[in-house]
């Protein structure tokens, strides 16, 4: 499996699908970070889904996969709690039969209609090595087989007990490591957050929200003498929103990947450039007479947001998303 092809596929999903879409593409994510042994990632992954799209864990269908998983686990996290219980000696019995029954290549083209049955029983039958390795059972065998496949079925692994129990124990099939599991559920978090926007709703909320998540406290207020004179010093009245978030807190301390939001004594203009942070990586512009908040990054390149306050909910998001 092509790690990054992956997680490039499932962000473009989660940004751009319907309800159905994202669901499938989230629980597959977090199936694929359970069966490396990232449990805590898979948990976060899917309570975050569910804060951003109000959706239930009933709307997940791998219902057995993840109670074979939990079981494993001695551990049943609190998300899962509105699934429903299962009695895990049938649904094994039912999958043995399952890694057991012969396919056709035919099989689901005709699903949901009379004829199904009817066509199933009299199509060619063969047997499916991935599933083969999985009644064997051997792990190494259906990694082989499936390494290359762009989104290997893991329900189906997580549902064969014998090897549910091997996946608790920290067994890596995929060999996804032990960065990418953390990376994977972050930016699938951000993605959520960003199709599904949600967040404090005042300048003191989002201020309080970020300094929490960061550790930190906010600066006191700049009070309206000390915008009056940095604004006559920079020769320009400042962005509406950017004026209230002086209000709530004059600049920030810097954060890991976010440079020092600078108070209003400290504000610099060059050019038609407001520089806004040290390092100079906050900028403010302005385009037709609005107002935009550059972030500059030399590396993954530059994002323009449409105001100073989307800018700071974008870096709210990426805080909840590593949080």
């Amino acid at each position: 499996m092509q790690r990054d092809e992956y997680l490039e596929t499932a962000v473009r999903d989660v940004l751009t699908g319907d309800d159905h879409t994202i669901d499938r593409r989230v629980e597959h994510a977090a199936l694929l970070l359970a069966t490396a042994g990232a449990h805590d990632q898979a948990d976060r992954l899917i309570t975050h889904w569910q804060s951003a799209t109000d959706r239930p864990a009933t709307a997940l269908l791998q219902t057995r996969a993840w109670a074979m998983l939990f079981e494993a686990r001695h551990h049943r996290p609190q998300w899962a709690a509105a699934l429903p219980p299962l009695d895990l000696d049938a649904e094994e019995r039912a999958h043995t039969a399952l890694l057991h029954r012969q396919v056709s290549d035919v099989d689901g083209l005709f699903d949901g209609s009379l004829v199904a049955d009817v066509v199933s029983a009299i199509a060619p039958k063969r047997q499916d090595p991935i599933r083969n390795a999985l009644a064997a059972p051997d792990l190494a065998a259906w990694a082989a087989l499936v390494e290359s496949h762009p989104a290997p079925d893991v329900a189906t692994l997580a549902a064969t007990r014998p090897l549910a129990r091997q996946l608790a124990d920290g067994a890596d099939p995929l060999g996804l490591g032990s960065e990418w599991p953390e990376q994977c559920a972050a930016a699938l978090i951000a993605a959520l957050h960003e199709r599904h926007p949600t967040g404090p709703s005042t300048w003191s909320e989002l201020i309080a929200a970020i300094t929490h998540l960061r550790g930190q406290h906010p600066n006191a207020p700049a009070t309206p003498a000390e915008i009056a004179a940095a604004e006559h010093r920079l020769g320009t009245r400042l962005p509406e929103d950017y004026r209230d978030f002086l209000t709530t807190t004059d600049g920030l301390p810097a954060d890991v990947v976010f440079p020092r939001l600078l108070p209003t004594t400290q504000l610099r203009r060059d050019g038609d450039v407001i520089i806004a942070s040290d390092p100079a990586t906050i900028l403010l512009t302005q385009s037709d007479g609005d107002w935009h908040a550059i972030e500059v990054d030399l590396t993954y390149g530059s994002t323009a947001h449409p105001s100073f306050r989307a800018l700071l909910e974008h870096h709210h998001r990426l805080l909840e998303a590593s949080a």
